[in-house]
C-alpha cells in the first residue's frame, strides 16, 4: 500500500484504475467503509448521552405543536434517530476522510496532500446543506404542509415521522451541496470537463429538478426549487473548478 521509492512525485500511483487487482479495490473499499461506519456508530453513542437537548434543537421549528407516540417504544426510537442522525454528521470528518483515502492514490503525490482541504471543504459544504434546510427550507416546509389541514383538520404528528421527514430532508440538502467535491475528483480522474459541464447546462437543469425532487420528502414544488436553485448556483462553481483544477490534455 506504500508509494514505491522510485516512483516520480509527478506521477500518480495508478492504483485506484491501474494496477490494483479489482477484488483489491473492494477489500480497500469495504476496509474503508467499516471505519466509517464504526466512527458513525461512535459518535452516535456519545450523541446519545446528549440527546435531549439535541431532540429539542430538532423539534424548535415546530413552535407549538406537540408531537405524539403511538408505539411503547417510539419514545426511545426516536431518541435512537436522533443520535444517529447526530453522529453521522459529527463522523463526516472521518467519513470523507476514508472516502478520500481511497480515491486519492489515483491522483498525483501532490494532490493526495490536499486531505485537509478536501475533507475540510467536504465537512463545510455538508453542514452548510444541513443548516440551508435546517434555518431555512424546514419551516416554510412544516408551515406548507401543516397548513393544508385547515380548520377541519387537526394533524396528529408523531415524533418518529417527523424525524424522519426532518433527517431526510437535512441528509439530503447535505449530499447536494457536495456538488463542487464531486466534480472536483471527477475533474481530477479526467471523467468530466469544464467544456462538457458548460454545454450541459439545459441537461443539468433537468437532472437538478429531479435529483431535488428525490431528496426532498416534501411533494410541493418550492420546496424542491428551494434545494434545484443553490444546486445550479453549485453546478455553475463546480465548472469553474473543473476548469482551473480538472485534468489538463
Amino acid at each position: 500500500m506504500s508509494k514505491p521509492i522510485d516512483q516520480p512525485e509527478n506521477q500518480p500511483e495508478q492504483r485506484l484504475f491501474g494496477s490494483m487487482p479489482f477484488l483489491d479495490h473492494l477489500e480497500e473499499l469495504r476496509k474503508r467503509l467499516l471505519k466509517a461506519f464504526g466512527a458513525v456508530i461512535l459518535t452516535a453513542m456519545a450523541a446519545l448521552y446528549f440527546a435531549d437537548p439535541i431532540m429539542r434543537w430538532f423539534v424548535a421549528p415546530l413552535g407549538n405543536i406537540k408531537l405524539h407516540v403511538t408505539e411503547v417504544t417510539g419514545s426511545f426510537t426516536a431518541y435512537l434517530k436522533v443520535a444517529l442522525i447526530t453522529g453521522l454528521i459529527a463522523a463526516l470528518p472521518i467519513v470523507f476522510y476514508q472516502l478520500w483515502a481511497f480515491v486519492s492514490p489515483g491522483l498525483y503525490q501532490k494532490e493526495r496532500k490536499l486531505t485537509l482541504a478536501v475533507v475540510g471543504s467536504a465537512t463545510v459544504l455538508f453542514v452548510a446543506g444541513a443548516l440551508f434546510c435546517y434555518y431555512v427550507v424546514l419551516p416554510w416546509s412544516l408551515q406548507f404542509m401543516i397548513g393544508f389541514s385547515g380548520d377541519l383538520l387537526s394533524p396528529i404528528i408523531t415524533v418518529n415521522s417527523y424525524l424522519t421527514f426532518t433527517g431526510m430532508l437535512m441528509l439530503g440538502f447535505g449530499a447536494g451541496f457536495e456538488l463542487p467535491i464531486v466534480a472536483y475528483i471527477l475533474g481530477r480522474f479526467g471523467v468530466i470537463s469544464s467544456s462538457t459541464l458548460a454545454k450541459g447546462r439545459r441537461f443539468a437543469v433537468v437532472i437538478i429538478l429531479v435529483v431535488a425532487a428525490f431528496l426532498t420528502p416534501t411533494p410541493d414544488v418550492f420546496t424542491q426549487l428551494l434545494l434545484a436553485v443553490p444546486l445550479y448556483v453549485l453546478y455553475e462553481i463546480s465548472i469553474i473548478t473543473v476548469r482551473i483544477t480538472g485534468k489538463k490534455g
